[in-house]
Formats: structure tokens, C-alpha cells, sequence
């Protein structure tokens, strides 16, 4: 590994992914197989926002970014330090314009897989925007991130593999073919290490815009790429299968 820190996809999971019986055994599984973090940098797919935006620089409430669920998934606490040490070095390297948004909260895309896989909420967390849904923009963003690997800050790029609301199942055995498809076609060309393909998915994949309605889910995969370059070659899968017919792909560099 290049870096001090490795770069993670996470396909985040909505509220419920906490009462799932392996999910959440699996991403506490994978941080404790990772180094102690000294702060993290969260990309969600529920915020975009240009110029790129910096939010829960302080510990604020977390953003219930959600409709429908039981009452307790709006009582989920979950206090992580705010960051403003790390927001000062993102503003650093990203140059031009970033905007402070101090009072937006970690939404779900960001806390319901931090609330798993670091459960004491005692690792400073800064949440960083989505400035576009362009997968070079977005690598470019990702490489401007690259050094803070260095100083132990583990950056996140949170989605989901497959994101079609339309196509959910009853459980996580039964899959449209156009997902499984998909799914299959991402593990393929991640471990054939087909950058460019990857980055014009739209076109290269199959059912892409079936298996991604919109692109918001994946567009953080291309963040984690662009500043886990170093080591994409060492790319694993660490976490795969399905939950309610969306594939949970979350994969790891360095």
C-alpha cells in the first residue's frame, strides 16, 4: 500500500441495514481489519452540491434524509466529533471555491455505515459534497484528496452498486436479471482493472441506466478511485450479495 490509509466504497444501506443479520457484522468486521483512522471523510450520494460544500464541521444533528420508516430510526443518535482541522487541509487542497455549511448534519448515506463500523462515534467525521455526478470530474476530485491518505484520514465514498428503488425484492436471494447483471459486469471490470470502461459505465454497461435510474449511487465509487490511484491495482471486493435486490458491492484500495 502506497498510502498510510486505504480508500472504501461503501454501499451504505438505508436505516434498517442495522437490524440486517450479517450486514452489520460485516462492515464492523472490515474496520477492525483496518488502521485506527484519525479522522474520516465521508462522500455521500444524498448530498450534491457545487461548488463543493463541507458540512458537520462541528457535531450538529444528524440530517434523517428519509420518509416511511418505523419511528426509532429518527432517534438514532450518532455524535462524532466535527472535523475542522480536516475541513482546513480539504480547503487546501482542493483550492477555488468550498463552502463552509457548518449546520448540515451526517446524513444516512454517511451514519448508518459509521454507526456500524465505528459504533463509538469517537472518530472525527467531515462530510464533503458532491460537486458533479461526472465520473472524470469526480476522479479528479478524489486525486486532489489523495495526500490526506498520508496523515491517516480515511476517505469514503458511500452509494450503493445498484440503485433502482423500482426493482426491490422481497428479500436479499431474489434479483432482477438486470441487476445481477450489472453486479456481475462491475466485478468483472473492477478486477480486470478497466478504468475506462468503469468510467463510461453509462454506455459500456449493461442495463446501466436500469440497474442506475440516476447515477447519484455510484458516482462516489469514481471519488474512491481518484484518490485510491495509487492502489487500484490492489481493488478488492470486500463485501458482496444483495439486500432487497440491491447489490451491497463495497470494495477496498490499498
Amino acid at each position: 500500500m502506497t498510502g498510510s490509509m486505504p480508500v472504501l466504497y461503501v454501499s451504505h444501506g438505508a436505516p434498517p441495514l442495522a437490524d440486517h443479520p450479517r450486514w452489520p457484522g460485516e462492515l464492523a468486521s472490515w474496520s477492525r481489519e483496518l488502521p485506527a483512522p484519525t479522522a474520516i471523510l465521508m462522500i455521500s450520494a444524498h448530498w450534491e452540491a457545487a461548488p463543493i460544500a463541507l458540512g458537520a464541521t462541528t457535531t450538529v444533528p444528524l440530517v434523517y434524509d428519509f420518509g416511511g420508516f418505523p419511528e426509532h430510526y429518527y432517534r438514532v443518535r450518532y455524535d462524532a466529533p466535527g472535523a475542522p482541522e480536516l475541513a482546513a487541509k480539504v480547503r487546501a487542497l482542493l483550492g477555488g471555491t468550498v463552502v463552509d455549511v457548518p449546520y448540515r448534519g451526517l446524513d444516512h448515506g454517511a451514519y448508518v455505515p459509521l454507526k456500524e463500523m465505528y459504533p463509538d462515534a469517537d472518530v472525527p467525521v467531515l462530510q464533503l459534497s458532491m460537486p458533479t455526478l461526472a465520473p472524470k470530474k469526480l476522479m479528479d476530485v478524489g486525486r486532489k484528496l489523495a495526500p490526506l491518505r498520508e496523515e491517516g484520514v480515511l476517505i469514503i465514498g458511500s452509494g450503493f452498486f445498484t440503485h433502482n428503488l423500482r426493482a426491490l425484492t422481497a428479500d436479499d436471494e431474489h434479483v432482477f436479471g438486470f441487476t445481477a447483471e450489472f453486479d456481475e459486469w462491475g466485478r468483472e471490470t473492477l478486477a480486470a482493472h478497466d478504468w475506462d470502461a468503469l468510467l463510461d459505465f453509462e454506455n459500456k454497461a449493461p442495463a446501466a441506466h436500469l440497474a442506475h435510474p440516476r447515477t447519484d449511487h455510484f458516482a462516489p465509487l469514481f471519488l474512491a478511485l481518484g484518490a485510491g490511484e495509487a492502489d487500484l491495482s490492489s481493488q478488492r471486493t470486500v463485501i458482496d450479495g444483495y439486500w432487497l435486490g440491491m447489490s451491497r458491492r463495497s470494495i477496498q484500495l490499498g
